[in-house]
């Protein structure tokens, strides 16, 4: 076979697959900003947070893998969160609510350590919102939200440490967008779910290789 005559045809080739990938990036950047707007607005009695943000990741794992992911999709899998998941988001707002305490103790400066104390308290609230966070992108219908935060904390703290800096980061860039323009806080939401469904993804991926790994030793 001529070259000459195959090689504009691989080009070819390989510029439309690189106008696909652009065009499916852009779709599901645009997808993490509507997503955002949802997951805002189901977020606004504040106790549905965790929930919203797991239907908010839902929807954009099925709108990555190619399935149906449309409005009435987010709100079954929100209505299928609160009912779920609503004991577990009052339990985490009230830890949230007793280190934001222990904060406001601590720069009081009525305790010894007062320096040591906030830095520990920060780190906890962080480490708190983030495994929160962690839980509900893990969680998925039928599964027991006690038990997927457990699975949260082991990889978030251990074998995936650095995902969760890497949503520390997005936490970073909600506040500072929600602190410059506040209608700014529902695409850059959107941009931290599509971050921790992206963690997560990676996460389990490495798993399974692990797992393989593991498979092909014993064998």
């Amino acid at each position: 076979m001529d070259v000459r005559e195959t090689s504009p045809r691989t080009r070819g080739g390989r510029a439309a697959s690189r106008r696909e990938s652009r065009l499916f990036l852009f779709s599901v950047f645009a997808e993490s900003l509507l997503t955002g707007v949802w997951v805002v607005l189901a977020a606004l009695p504040v106790v549905t947070l965790l929930p919203a943000f797991a239907a908010g990741c839902a929807h954009l794992r099925r709108h990555l893998d190619g399935e149906r992911s449309t409005w009435r999709d987010f709100l079954s899998g929100l209505r299928e969160a609160t009912r779920s998941g609503w004991r577990f988001s009052l339990l985490w707002w009230a830890a949230l609510a007793l280190l934001a305490f222990d904060l406001r103790v601590a720069r009081s400066g009525a305790l010894p350590g007062g320096p040591v104390l906030i830095a520990v308290s920060v780190t906890g609230t962080l480490t708190a919102i983030v495994l929160g966070l962690r839980t509900a992108a893990q969680w998925r219908p039928g599964l027991g939200w006690p038990a997927v935060a457990r699975a949260a904390v082991r990889r978030g703290l251990g074998a995936d440490l650095g995902g969760s800096l890497l949503l520390v980061g997005g936490l970073a860039v909600v506040t500072v967008a929600t602190w410059q323009l506040l209608p700014l806080a529902a695409p850059a939401v959107g941009a931290l779910a599509a971050c921790a469904v992206a963690v997560e993804s990676k996460g389990r991926a490495a798993v399974e290789r692990e797992s393989a790994r593991r498979l092909r030793g014993c064998n």
